[in-house]
């Protein structure tokens, strides 16, 4: 999962806080990550996948890009989106 941190948005603190929660429950079964607007790689990502400032993009653990959503999620609906695409991909999802 990435989440494309913008510091201009409020949304990205508190969806960041959200994050860490869910991170906290699930453990090593998902990985959190963030690309931050206005940095090179954050940048490079974005121009990649197409994203916008507080999006949060959801991964196979091959990479493939499964689902993208708004911020912000709380931890129980990440960690549900977590788990959906898991079954999904049958695996865990990043």
């Amino acid at each position: 999962m990435v989440f494309v941190y913008d510091p201009n948005f409020t949304s990205s603190n508190s969806q960041t806080e959200q994050m860490n929660e869910a991170r906290r429950q699930v453990g090593d079964t998902a990985f959190f990550l963030i690309a931050r607007v206005g940095s090179p790689t954050g940048e490079e990502f974005r121009a990649k996948y197409r994203a916008n400032s507080s999006e949060i993009l959801l991964f196979s653990p091959s990479g493939q890009l499964i689902e993208r959503d708004r911020a912000v999620k709380s931890a129980g609906n990440i960690i549900q989106w977590v788990k959906s695409a898991s079954a999904t991909t049958g695996g865990d999802a990043r």
